[in-house]
């Protein structure tokens, strides 16, 4: 509350108003966009981009993660270049997402995708990597082999407490890139109302866009991935109890 007063006298005192909206003017952009369908809809499509894209990273993420840790010529030669790819910036891929695929959710989500794979796949690398020789030894003894078998009994629930950080980070740079893309995409987007509210002068609704990514990133993160890496935390006794 005390935040909210301070903001409405900034505004008004220090005549904010072509810079920064008031608490009114994005209580009243919130209401009017929710209530219109403009940012839900923007919203909802966001969402349907960034999920799909977050799941293809995770799939290719995690078996470039396995391959480098598997097998050394793979790490040195493409497990390299990996390296170098996660230092450029994923809008940087932009003028070849559009030349490829057009102004379409297609390229939205291949570069939501290139934004959010490589961190996962040096994730997994670092979880399997980890993984005790011990257990690989006692999982061949066993019978389990070095195919998919040892990768999906052994290795991937033991690889667990890294892949599950790798995750949340992926979700952040997923989040990054998709409001990147979205700023030249057409049809509806939560960058896409950034472009057009920015176009007319909309603060109210520009400020709306970045409180709904910042609340949606918060809660996904604490209640989901949090959760998640909590259990999977206690259950392999890293630590003793939630947090």
């Amino acid at each position: 509350m005390l935040l909210l007063v301070v903001w409405e006298m900034g505004y008004r005192i220090f005549q904010w108003g072509w810079k920064f909206p008031s608490p009114v003017q994005t209580f009243e952009a919130f209401y009017y966009g929710f209530t219109q369908g403009h940012l839900l809809g923007a919203m909802v499509s966001s969402l349907r981009r960034l999920l799909i894209s977050f799941v293809i990273s995770i799939g290719i993420g995690t078996t470039l993660g396995f391959l480098f840790a598997r097998y050394r010529f793979f790490d040195e030669t493409f497990g390299f270049l990996v390296v170098a790819l996660q230092t450029v910036p994923s809008i940087a891929w932009l003028p070849f997402a559009i030349i490829w695929f057009g102004l379409n959710d297609t390229a939205v989500i291949f570069i939501t995708t290139i934004g959010a794979t490589w961190t996962m796949s040096m994730s997994s690398r670092t979880g399997i990597m980890h993984v005790s020789v011990i257990h690989i030894r006692a999982a061949e003894m066993m019978g389990t082999g070095r195919g998919f078998r040892m990768f999906f009994q052994v290795m991937l629930p033991a690889a667990f407490p890294h892949l599950i950080t790798g995750v949340r980070v992926a979700w952040a740079f997923a989040w990054r890139a998709l409001t990147a893309g979205e700023l030249i995409a057409k049809g509806l987007g939560l960058g896409q109302t950034l472009q057009d509210s920015r176009s007319i002068g909309d603060t109210a609704t520009i400020l709306c866009v970045v409180v709904i990514i910042a609340v949606i990133g918060t809660i996904s993160d604490h209640f989901c991935f949090k959760r998640l890496e909590d259990n999977i935390m206690l259950r392999y006794g890293l630590i003793t109890s939630k947090r």
